[in-house]
């Protein structure tokens, strides 16, 4: 009959197992993924991808939208104030770059931009729409409810008076456009295809207000 100590294996034996369970661990280590692994890896990176892009295309391309309107808002406001300042009419009117980009500029009605005019260059994903009929979401709605004015049918360029308020210019004059207002809508399409939607409008009184669209249609004022 053998002892209890008879039965433990060598002690080399286990000191065998050992090595070769602890080279066995590192050697899977030293081999990094498989390439199963990394078919899973990629394909999860590519649906993250597909989903996330075109949200973050589309935030961009809202944001740059709300900075042109912002800016056009303000090229606005500066050519209101520069015909109280000069007690004469100045108006916002478009023009081409020599670029072939679209810009808007400062000046005494009818008079083509030169060198040193106020002048904003508008993107060139950027549209804008003089007037009404741009084909915005629910444009009518909001020109006949959100607008608490009459908007000038003629898309006329806006221009202000000595005093401030809108005119619209004819034959060296610039009779006030009584109660009437006038509103710029601008559009921006994305490279996802979604199109986002802005508009500027200038009320009787002369007060200049940023607009934008939302998703389902619905116009919010900004400022």
């Amino acid at each position: 009959m053998q002892d209890g100590t008879s039965l433990r294996p060598p002690r080399n034996l286990l000191g065998s197992i050992r090595v070769n369970m602890l080279n066995s661990g590192t050697q899977k280590r030293d081999q990094g993924f498989s390439l199963l692994e990394m078919l899973i890896a990629i394909g999860v990176i590519l649906i993250v991808a597909a989903i996330t892009v075109p949200l973050v295309m589309n935030i961009v391309a809202d944001v740059n939208l709300r900075y042109a309107a912002t800016n056009l808002g303000g090229l606005v406001r500066s050519a209101r104030a520069r015909a109280i300042r000069t007690n004469t009419h100045y108006s916002v009117q478009p023009v081409t770059l020599s670029s072939g980009y679209p810009a808007y500029y400062i000046d005494r009605p009818g008079v083509a931009y030169t060198d040193g005019d106020p002048l904003l260059p508008v993107n060139q994903n950027i549209t804008v729409f003089p007037g009404t009929g741009s084909g915005a979401p629910n444009e009518a709605t909001f020109v006949s409810t959100d607008l608490t004015f009459t908007v000038d049918p003629g898309a006329d360029n806006p221009s202000f008076n000595a005093r401030g308020f809108p005119c619209i210019y004819a034959a060296g004059a610039c009779p006030q456009a009584g109660a009437q207002g006038f509103v710029f809508f601008l559009s921006n399409s994305s490279i996802t295809g979604s199109v986002n939607w802005a508009a500027v409008a200038i009320t009787p009184s002369g007060r200049v207000e940023v607009w934008t669209c939302d998703g389902s249609g619905n116009w919010l004022q900004r400022s």
